[in-house]
């Protein structure tokens, strides 16, 4: 395996084995979704919402590229905690402000795993009765999926091994690395 070059002194720096994706190919990828965005909703407004907090820096990111007028909000949802693989228990930690009738919302979301984060949130959101509700996604994980969910605008589709860096965290930490790598997970 590959050691990861990681400049930032952190006592689990040593199981960053690799880097999945350099900083330099999530951006060109990003111009390019955020391009098809833009054709996409030409002439309308966008609610960006952010899916806090593993996808501000893609959310941030990828609205710099985006031509259509867009507000921007965020929601926290979490089944993670502090474990490396979902606990299937969904809860919003914290709910979007803007009024979502009859707008276009765009769900910003970091990496799709089980599907079942992201099916309770989308659940919840088409009761608030937006005009378009659609999925943009850094990453997917499709070899995961529990339960089916649509991703309208996706960066890269990567196979069953536990990423950090880009937003992604473990544990809370590793958010802010500039390129997305590849964390072992610890043997039982």
């Amino acid at each position: 395996m590959k050691q990861a070059n990681v400049t930032l002194f952190h006592p689990l720096q040593d199981r960053i084995c690799d880097v999945l994706l350099p900083s330099s190919r999530i951006h060109e990828r990003i111009r390019e979704v955020a391009a098809e965005i833009s054709r996409d909703y030409e002439g309308r407004e966008i609610v960006l919402l952010c899916v806090l907090k593993g996808a501000m820096m893609f959310t941030a990111d990828l609205m710099r590229h985006l031509e259509p007028p867009v507000v921007l909000d965020f929601v926290a949802v979490s089944s993670y905690g502090s474990a490396t693989s979902t606990s299937g228990v969904v809860r919003i930690q914290k709910d979007v402000e803007e009024q979502l009738a009859g707008r276009h919302v765009l769900v910003v979301e970091d990496i799709v795993d089980t599907g079942l984060t992201l099916h309770y949130l989308l659940a919840n959101l088409r009761l608030r009765n937006p005009a378009s509700l659609k999925v943009c996604c850094l990453l997917d994980k499709p070899s995961r999926r529990r339960v089916e969910v649509p991703v309208d605008y996706l960066g890269f589709a990567i196979e069953d091994r536990f990423v950090i860096g880009y937003g992604l965290d473990f544990d809370e930490h590793f958010r802010n690395l500039g390129y997305i790598g590849v964390m072992e997970e610890e043997s039982a």
